[in-house]
């Protein structure tokens, strides 16, 4: 098996590489068949791993390579493969091989084919080095290239100044995150000497055990310091608030790009990250709040920010933020396993709605303000249908995908007892009827009612080929399926026995399981509930206003014009980001420019300089008179001086 575990990130690196450098020898047919046979095959040998961990194979635990030792420190390649590990490699390289799939038809035409295709083939390489990572310098490795190699895929289009923009502020806004997570690790070597995961959890007493005085007289525990420090690179890498405005710009990169990144990957490296050291996080009740509270804040307050957009694209990514609030709301309520089921469930049906507004885009000839857009059934059948699948799962309608790991995390929530929980609930329930508000909304003015687009678009308007389709239907049906299949195992199972550790006082999840009683009675179960009939009043809402009485809308937007235009503005944190960070670096620089560089460097070093090397020239030309006797008398003068020195002396 050791041997397959390597091949499954190598296989992907192969084709990334192979079309990368050689993408003109074999051709744009050649860069996309290499590309999706390595994905493939990572693909297939991810479901051997998963099925090898299912039949109750050990958990591997080994090194790869070592790098370096340093004062007895390992920095190494190694693979860590269990439940999770083994469920995470599934799903990002099943996306990743639907994605590659539809990029042959959504970017056919493109002048840079073989490029993007190596790209996004390196991308699923980086986050399979993360995933599978059994080490701190791994998981640093594979968080650094994920971030890299997105800011080459969100400014793809280099020529386009939006693209550069976005890509250029998802990279410094992920840096800062960066750094908080690059503070962690340093804080659990410094207590622990050690980077390899399970002799960190094995040490994490010495952690809880020791204070560290970050200002003077306030003594914090060292364990809480490492846990926020930690969460503050996943608060970047999964666009938690303050560090979110980077992925609704991020929109500026082609399609199929919107669905690796932002559905089943990148965004969710900080939700396995946080689950992955849960031996650590929950010695510390302050972080699990932190997290909650942030998740809480994250899931309500960008799904309103959801409702007042136009693009297509943008609506989906304010829907991803949202829902990457509500698994970090799981999180922090330490119900860990619920946080991945809902990752899992939320990339089948976030990719599919990414692809399928791509799918639309295409239709429209790259039009994606849903404004211009409406009766879109007729056109669309296929589209139309797993775009209602999709919104469905989303909103949490009972039966599908989302339904059970949602409802799920709103259970959790309910039972928890940290500080901040009572708040986070109420937050993730607002937040379900916002969900169905604004993803009916999209689906309405997209599918139904008058047609806005131009009489040249509407006569060419078809279904995109079977390239672009089929990935949709293969994503529609895990989408419509899967909670009723993993539900058992992933969250009241023991799939992750051992793996996720929560302690008995924080443990919401096995409070839910004295109430379950199968998938079926589950769905039935959240009737009882509030969340089944905000959603319901959501997408009632949705229908009424864009439907039946289209007016509301504009009234309501004249009516409520401060918070439209809060809204509209994403509650000023970008402009704030331009004046305070931004504006306050130039005029950092601009100091520095003037004081520094201009007067020190340049007025006083270099052309100080040069004026004192002018004065004494001056004063030394002074001297040649010309005159032998003014020669002379100098020369007499001197040796006079001289004798009298050596005489004296």
């Amino acid at each position: 098996m050791e041997a397959i575990y390597l091949a499954i990130p190598l296989a992907s690196l192969f084709g990334a590489v192979v079309a990368g450098l050689f993408g003109k020898q074999i051709g744009r047919a050649g860069a996309h068949w290499v590309t999706s046979l390595g994905v493939a095959t990572s693909f297939v040998l991810s479901l051997l791993v998963l099925k090898d961990v299912l039949d109750g194979a050990p958990i591997f635990n080994g090194s790869v390579y070592t790098w370096m030792v340093s004062d007895g420190i390992l920095f190494e390649v190694g693979f860590l493969i269990d439940s999770l590990t083994a469920l995470m490699m599934t799903v990002v390289t099943g996306v990743s091989l639907m994605v590659h799939i539809y990029t042959i038809g959504y970017m056919k035409d493109d002048p840079g084919y073989q490029r993007f295709f190596s790209y996004i083939s390196l991308f699923t390489f980086s986050m399979l080095m993360l995933v599978m990572s059994n080490n701190f310098m791994q998981l640093f490795f594979g968080w650094e290239a994920v971030g890299l190699v997105s800011y080459l895929l969100i400014g793809f289009w280099y020529k386009k100044e939006t693209a550069i923009y976005a890509n250029m502020k998802a990279f410094l806004v992920n840096r800062v995150g960066d750094f908080g997570f690059l503070l962690g690790i340093a804080v659990i070597l410094a207590y622990t000497g050690s980077l390899d995961y399970y002799e960190v959890f094995s040490n994490a007493s010495n952690l809880s055990s020791s204070t560290i005085e970050i200002f003077d007289g306030h003594p914090w525990d060292v364990i809480t310091v490492a846990c926020i420090l930690l969460f503050i690179g996943a608060m970047g890498k999964s666009a938690q608030v303050p560090l979110h405005v980077w992925l609704p710009d991020s929109m500026e990169g082609p399609t199929p790009i919107s669905a690796l990144i932002h559905a089943a990957t990148m965004v969710t490296a900080g939700i396995f990250m946080v689950s992955r050291m849960s031996p650590l996080f929950e010695l510390s009740d302050v972080a699990l709040s932190f997290i909650m509270i942030i998740g809480a804040i994250t899931a309500f307050f960008m799904g309103l920010i959801g409702i007042v957009q136009n693009d297509i694209k943008r609506v989906i990514a304010y829907s991803t933020l949202s829902q990457l609030g509500y698994m970090t709301v799981a999180l922090g309520a330490s119900a860990y396993s619920v946080a991945i089921f809902h990752l899992m469930t939320h990339a089948f049906f976030k990719a599919l709605l990414f692809l399928a507004a791509g799918a639309v885009i295409i239709a429209l000839h790259h039009e994606q303000d849903m404004r211009k857009m409406g009766g879109l059934k007729k056109y669309l059948p296929i589209t139309y249908w797993v775009s209602l699948i999709g919104s469905l799962a989303l909103i949490g309608f009972p039966g599908s995908s989302g339904y059970f790991s949602k409802d799920a995390i709103i259970e959790a929530v309910h039972h928890s007892e940290l500080p901040g929980a009572g708040f986070a609930y109420v937050m993730v329930l607002l937040g379900v009827f916002v969900t169905a508000f604004y993803s009916f909304r999209l689906f309405f003015l997209v599918f139904h009612g008058e047609e806005r687009m131009d009489q040249h678009t509407r006569a060419h308007l078809h279904e995109p080929g079977a390239v672009v389709w089929l990935p949709l239907v293969l994503l529609a049906i895990p989408s419509a399926i899967i909670g009723w299949l993993t539900v058992d195992s992933l969250v009241f199972g023991s799939y992750f026995d051992n793996i996720l550790l929560t302690l008995n006082e924080h443990d919401v999840v096995a409070a839910i399981k004295q109430s379950y009683h199968g998938p079926w009675q589950f769905v039935l179960h959240g009737f009882s509930g509030p969340a089944v009939y905000l959603a319901a009043a959501g997408v009632f809402t949705a229908w009424f206003i864009y439907m039946k009485k289209p007016s509301i809308a504009e009234w309501t937007r004249q009516k409520f014009s401060f918070v439209y235009t809060l809204l509209d503005q994403k509650y000023y944190f970008d402009r704030f980001n331009e004046i305070v960070f931004a504006g306050g670096s130039r005029l950092i620089g601009s100091i520095l420019w003037r004081i520094g560089d201009a007067m020190l460097i340049d007025g006083l070093v270099v052309n100080g300089s040069a004026r004192i090397v002018g004065w004494f020239s001056g004063a030394v030309r002074g001297v040649q008179s010309g005159y032998l006797n003014h020669y002379a008398f100098a020369m007499v003068a001197g040796l006079i001086l001289l004798l009298g020195w050596a005489i004296l002396g």
